[in-house]
């Protein structure tokens, strides 16, 4: 059931990303404000593909947050190479691009810039797909009978009291003591002599073969 419905999620916005990506080649790119929406339709486009794992099951339907380390480790990098690209190959002559192509010049990364600037679309798609892998799940909360959150489990210390929930019944404890006392009767009658054995009573056989030994005995 978890593969099937994360496939069928998949499927729905990998279609979904597809009418995104056809919807930016009906924007004209010759102005920057068309240039900006159609990369940003394939930016959501791959956030889109990103999010399908989350909204499918990949982490077992817990309620989605973002993960501040993937945030600035992972996002915050690709932001700042990606959008250098971006700003780079504006059509239009502006504040940011003309900036940006003087930097690129005085650290001497213009020839990579210009490469990169060919696949500007691939840069958006990824860009997008990064941001979205930004989300994870916090995982569904386990409650108890009563509707109160459940506790994980913690292993006890060496030493330590388990706490009075795990300690066993007095019940427990004659179950235990009489299943030792049967274990204990089998090794006795075969190892000790006659003359020097104390029978063990226990359950109601047990005390009745007891005290027929008793009698032979004496």
């Amino acid at each position: 059931m978890y593969g099937l419905t994360r496939g069928t999620v998949t499927l729905i916005c990998a279609a979904v990303a597809g009418f995104l990506i056809w919807l930016a080649t009906q924007v004209s790119d010759s102005s920057n404000g068309g240039y900006w929406g159609v990369y940003g339709l394939i930016a959501g486009a791959g956030l889109v593909m990103a999010l399908s794992q989350i909204l499918g099951g990949w982490t077992k339907w817990g309620l989605p947050r973002i993960s501040v380390n993937v945030f600035l480790i992972a996002f915050l990098p690709v932001l700042v190479a990606a959008g250098w690209v971006l700003l780079a190959t504006q059509p239009e002559a502006n504040w940011f691009r003309d900036h940006i192509r003087s930097w690129t010049g005085d650290i001497g990364i213009q020839g990579l810039v210009s490469d990169l600037g060919e696949y500007v679309s691939v840069l958006a798609f990824g860009l997008g797909l990064v941001f979205g892998f930004t989300f994870d799940t916090s995982g569904p909360a386990a409650y108890g009978p009563f509707g109160r959150r459940r506790a994980e489990a913690v292993p006890a210390a060496a030493g330590a009291t388990p706490p009075p929930e795990d300690a066993a019944t007095a019940r427990e404890q004659r179950e235990a003591a009489a299943r030792d006392d049967r274990e204990r009767v089998p090794a006795d009658r075969e190892g000790a002599p006659t003359g020097n054995r104390e029978p063990v009573a226990t359950e109601d056989g047990d005390r009745a073969a007891a005290e027929r030994e008793r009698i032979r005995t004496d």
